[in-house]
């Protein structure tokens, strides 16, 4: 489904990215795992057109990425949820989730309806406090709301990043429900995270970057169980 083919990223004279390969097949749950600063987000940011690639390949469905605009991207059904979540703070809920499907327009009111129907079902909390605005809610509720509002894009595809930072532990578990509920409709996902023991606990295949270089790569649980990965990100 998603193919990232010999990527190298610059940010001036730092080579952030060098000579990156990336598979993420349909259904499954991939997770970039690494340190602060190894380069995870910019590799989300350089699929969503948000960094510009030096040079290689990011291809979806067939689809060369790197020639896209990010606002096109999206509509391609690749949707983002950023790290540090980036809701619209004075912004309702209902307003939040209708911006994440602002690509349909006023014609596809019905759809948009199924849409928020489908979240609202999915977050009961959202219904709940839907006329409330998003600058009052917690960070865990505010996940919600960012998962929620890329769902509104009817994705084939969410790259999350971080979903766990600065949430409670309790809050964590249930956010990783989530990430294991869209997935089971049928939605890959692409999941950048430094909880690596939940990272790798719910997906498919792992990824190690380091210093913007694939280090190991392979089946998650194979990985869950590294003694190289155990030492340097799970602290065991």
């Amino acid at each position: 489904m998603l193919k990232v083919e010999n990527l190298n990223v610059h940010y001036g004279v730092i080579h952030a990215i060098e000579d990156v390969n990336i598979e993420v097949r349909d259904g499954e749950i991939v997770t970039l795992i690494g340190a602060n600063g190894a380069g995870k987000t910019t590799i989300l940011h350089t699929i969503t057109g948000l960094k510009k690639a030096t040079s290689g390949a990011v291809t979806f469905d067939g689809t060369d990425l790197l020639k896209e605009q990010p606002s096109r991207i999206i509509t391609h059904g690749v949707a983002h949820v950023p790290e540090g979540r980036h809701v619209f703070v004075d912004m309702t809920v209902r307003e939040n989730l209708e911006m994440g499907a602002y690509m349909f327009g006023r014609k596809d009111k019905d759809k948009i309806a199924a849409r928020m129907d489908n979240v609202f079902e999915k977050f009961p909390r959202l219904k709940e406090r839907q006329n409330q605005l998003a600058g009052t809610f917690s960070g865990g509720e505010q996940q919600m709301l960012a998962v929620g509002r890329a769902l509104m894009a009817d994705p084939k595809i969410i790259l999350m990043d971080e979903p766990s930072m600065g949430l409670s532990p309790l809050m964590v578990q249930e956010i990783f429900s989530i990430i294991k509920e869209v997935n089971a409709q049928g939605i890959t996902v692409l999941l950048v995270e430094q909880n690596a023991k939940m990272a790798l606990k719910v997906a498919n295949r792992a990824y190690v970057l380091e210093t913007g270089k694939i280090k190991l790569s392979g089946d998650a649980q194979e990985l869950l169980h590294n003694d190289e990965v155990r030492k340097a990100y799970l602290g065991a």
